[in-house]
Order: C-alpha cells, then sequence, then structure tokens
C-alpha cells in the first residue's frame, strides 16, 4: 500500500510540474513585443552615446597635446 501511495504522490508531482510548465510559456502579446523592441532601441541608443562620448575624450586629448 505504500507503494501505491508513493506512486500516485509522484504522478500528481510530475502532473503539476508538467502543467505548471506548460502555463508558464504562453505566446507573447503585442505589448511584450513592442516593449522589447523599445528595450532593443534604448540599448542601441546606449552604445551610441557611450561610443560619442568616448570619441569626444579622446579629441579632447588630443586637443591638448
Amino acid at each position: 500500500m505504500i507503494k501505491f501511495g508513493k506512486s500516485v504522490m509522484v504522478v500528481l508531482a510530475t502532473g503539476a510540474l508538467i502543467a505548471g510548465l506548460t502555463g508558464c510559456q504562453k505566446k507573447e502579446g503585442s505589448v511584450e513585443s513592442a516593449g522589447k523592441e523599445v528595450d532593443k532601441a534604448a540599448e542601441k541608443a546606449g552604445q551610441q552615446i557611450e561610443k560619442a562620448g568616448k570619441e569626444i575624450q579622446d579629441a579632447a586629448k588630443d586637443a591638448t597635446k
């Protein structure tokens, strides 16, 4: 009887795990997609600003020589 109880618990735990994992993998909607695009654009803008800042620093170092 103990083996049957353990088997039932294993089956229930496995079922709950599978149900939980499939529930988490929802397709993203338009808002999530737009948010990702905004994140990408902000990251690219940040990189360009950093590059421009480095170029300004280099130009300032060259001007003081």
